[in-house]
């Protein structure tokens, strides 16, 4: 690190999603210099706000409330351009039958949450009853006509579910679809006030990040081998996830979060993005 101050405080997503990210970091040491705290999306993205954690992941939403005291880290995400396989809604009944229907949200993002409402609200003009409880799908659809789903329990669903007779809508695709635009879940922010202080760690970690990234996407077929030794997934069904993910935050990616804060603040879940956009980090 070019400033030794400090062991930046690193957030880092207990998910595969994030894998790839960790992968790269172990494999480059990068890991010697972080203080790397390991936790859930939403408790990383409380973390970050309230000044426990320094540098991390924060699901889209918290980042658009807090926009003010947080800086973005260029290109780096996690979204999909297409299907995520790992966001999905998984429902009883055709989506266009859910007016009135008791919706269960799980609670590990609320990224994928919201984006599950304005699905069913905007585009299949339905309003259900929503309440959140813990991600267990069998708990859910007992209390539930459908359930949202995130993560790990979500992506068993993907390949579960269809054959009890539920239907999966993987909700990156269905934004897709419905916008023609790329869906990030997640952004890296640092706090504006660490960046102030600490530019070149900072830099620093943004860069170790991206050489992971990078590194993980070489070897993605080693990264499944490896993951599938401890995950009850298969080397062939990470690898196929890992691909579907997409960790970059470039051109198309910064319009598709544009639009998904213009419909998230026109119906006040969110404040909006300022017109010049998303601030990033630089230096």
């Amino acid at each position: 690190m070019v400033e030794r101050l400090a062991r930046p405080r690193v957030g880092h997503i207990q998910f595969l999603n994030c894998l790839p990210i960790y992968w790269g970091l172990m494999r480059s040491g990068a890991l010697l210099d972080v203080d790397l705290r390991k936790d859930s999306p939403d408790r990383l993205s409380a973390q970050l706000v309230a000044g426990d954690l320094d540098i991390g992941p924060i699901t889209f939403v918290e980042y658009l409330k807090h926009a003010d005291e947080l800086l973005l880290l260029p290109d780096l995400a996690v979204g999909s351009d297409g299907p995520v396989l790992s966001v999905n809604l998984v429902s009883t009944r055709p989506l266009a039958d859910l007016d009135g229907a008791r919706v269960a949200l799980g609670s590990t993002s609320r990224t994928g949450v919201l984006l599950a409402q304005l699905l069913l609200r905007e585009r299949y003009g339905v309003r259900p009853e929503y309440f959140r409880c813990p991600p267990d799908l069998t708990q859910m659809l007992l209390e539930a006509d459908a359930a949202v789903l995130i993560g790990d329990v979500a992506l068993r669903a993907m390949y579960e579910a269809p054959r009890q007779g539920l239907t999966v809508t993987d909700l990156g695709q269905a934004w897709r679809e419905w916008t023609g635009l790329p869906m990030v879940f997640a952004v890296w922010a640092v706090r504006r006030d660490f960046a102030a202080a600490h530019p070149g760690l900072v830099k620093e970690v943004h860069e170790a990040f991206l050489r992971s990234r990078d590194l993980c996407l070489a070897e993605l077929d080693q990264v499944a081998e490896s993951a599938a030794r401890w995950e009850p997934f298969d080397a062939s069904t990470l690898a196929e996830y890992f691909r579907a993910l997409d960790f970059s935050l470039g051109e198309r990616q910064v319009a598709g979060i544009r639009e998904f804060a213009r419909r998230a603040a026109a119906h006040g879940e969110t404040p909006p993005l300022p017109p010049t956009g998303p601030t990033f980090f630089t230096r």
